[in-house]
């Protein structure tokens, strides 16, 4: 699993300047591509319809949310702040993070629904799951990211 910070892995947060991503279509193949300046991959977003949400649940981990972040996601939710920290959040120390739920020995994240393969929370997922899979930690372990995600090209 890759989306999720390790919780025994020091890795770098992921990205936050999601602006600085740049998009191309392959006109004959009718695939668009994300790339981003100081990487040496890109992604193929259409590839995430094809993947089981391997981004989502696998090793338990972190994934982090703001306060920007988890007002958000409650107000989508129509739920009160102090409601969605408790029923949906994980305080590690000053931090917060999404509580995960173990499902056949792996761990996904509280809001992937394994049965439609989709984040019920899409439209306002935390910056550390938009900016899949371009965090720092991969520019020096491409191998990894690419056996995690089926979309990097």
């Amino acid at each position: 699993m890759m989306r999720k910070e390790k919780k025994d892995n020091k890795k770098q947060l992921p990205i936050t300047n999601y602006e600085l991503l740049s998009e191309r279509s392959d006109n004959s193949a009718g695939t668009r591509t994300i790339t981003k300046e100081g990487f040496s991959y890109s992604f193929k977003p259409s590839a995430c319809s094809e993947c089981d949400g391997r981004c989502c649940r696998g090793e338990s981990g972190y994934i982090w949310v703001n306060r920007d972040e988890i007002k958000k996601i409650a107000e989508f939710l129509k739920l009160d702040e102090e409601i969605f920290r408790k029923d949906y959040l994980n305080k590690v120390k000053y931090k917060y993070s999404i509580k995960e739920v173990k499902i056949e020995g792996e761990f996904e994240c509280i809001f992937f629904d394994n049965k439609k393969n989709s984040c019920q929370i899409y439209e306002v997922r935390p910056s550390q799951c938009r900016t899949f899979p371009f965090w720092d930690y991969f520019k020096t372990h491409v191998k990894e990211v690419k056996e995690e995600c089926i979309g990097i090209v």
